[in-house]
């Protein structure tokens, strides 16, 4: 029988050093103690009653549905009841200090950069022949061909052959700048000109370009954009002394 393996906190904090892991830490405990101390100058509270739901709600995420659950998934991650509190209690500051600063610049940040929460859904076959992809280009446009048989035909991933090179609904920021541009200039439902790329020659069908809706779901991902932009700023602007010893 093989022995056990010991494995102390000194391991652990030496590993992640191994791993580089540092400079990505300490970013995350600067943004952590940035958060609490604007919190506290804003005389943002937590309540009992939050912490429960909250509480619940991490529980329910993370399916801990009983005690011997709970026990198993914090002995997992080697935290104390207390840590576990520390976490609830963190999230809630986060999402009352996101309100108490930015709720009121979701809008004018929505529609100063609309453009580029817009969507498009598109397929895409990639190719190593730029004379190929044209000759495939016109005979798609003179209906000789279906984009869906150049995909069939072409595309050597079985799952995404399967799905005619559909890519998903993509925004600006997943695409890059020339293809970008082609693709959000176009007239849906179109095939664009090839794009010389790196990885190729991108063949690309852009079926239809989705306008941003300001729904609960967008604001609250503008709501995290400008959340993380903030405390970008703020560990930019910090004096960190990065102790060690």
């Amino acid at each position: 029988m093989s022995q056990p393996i010991t494995i102390t906190k000194e391991d652990i904090f030496h590993q992640v050093k191994l791993s580089c892991k540092i400079p990505e830490l300490v970013e995350q405990i600067v943004m952590r103690k940035i958060i609490l101390a604007a919190a506290e100058e804003a005389g943002i509270k937590v309540e009992t009653e939050e912490l429960q739901k909250a509480a619940d709600l991490l529980r329910f995420q993370n399916q801990l549905t009983n005690a011997e659950d709970t026990w198993k998934w914090l002995e997992k991650h080697g935290l104390s009841i207390d840590e576990f509190e520390e976490i609830v209690y963190n999230n809630i500051i986060i999402a009352k200090l996101t309100q108490h600063l930015l709720l009121d610049k979701i809008e004018p940040y929505f529609f100063e950069n609309q453009l580029n929460y817009a969507g498009v859904v598109m397929y895409e076959v990639i190719l190593d022949d730029e004379d190929l992809a044209l000759e495939l280009f016109y005979a798609i446009k003179e209906g000789e061909m279906s984009f869906y048989d150049v995909a069939h035909q072409y595309i050597q991933d079985v799952e995404l052959q399967r799905k005619g090179g559909y890519l998903g609904v993509l925004r600006r920021q997943d695409l890059k700048g020339e293809i970008s541009a082609a693709v959000f200039s176009a007239n849906p439902p179109q095939v664009i000109k090839p794009i010389i790329t790196a990885k190729g020659v991108r063949l690309i069908f852009v079926e239809e370009i989705i306008q941003p809706q300001l729904n609960d779901e967008l604001k609250g991902e503008i709501l995290r954009d400008l959340l993380l932009s903030w405390l970008k700023d703020k560990v930019n602007q910090a004096a960190i002394n990065l102790n060690l010893e």
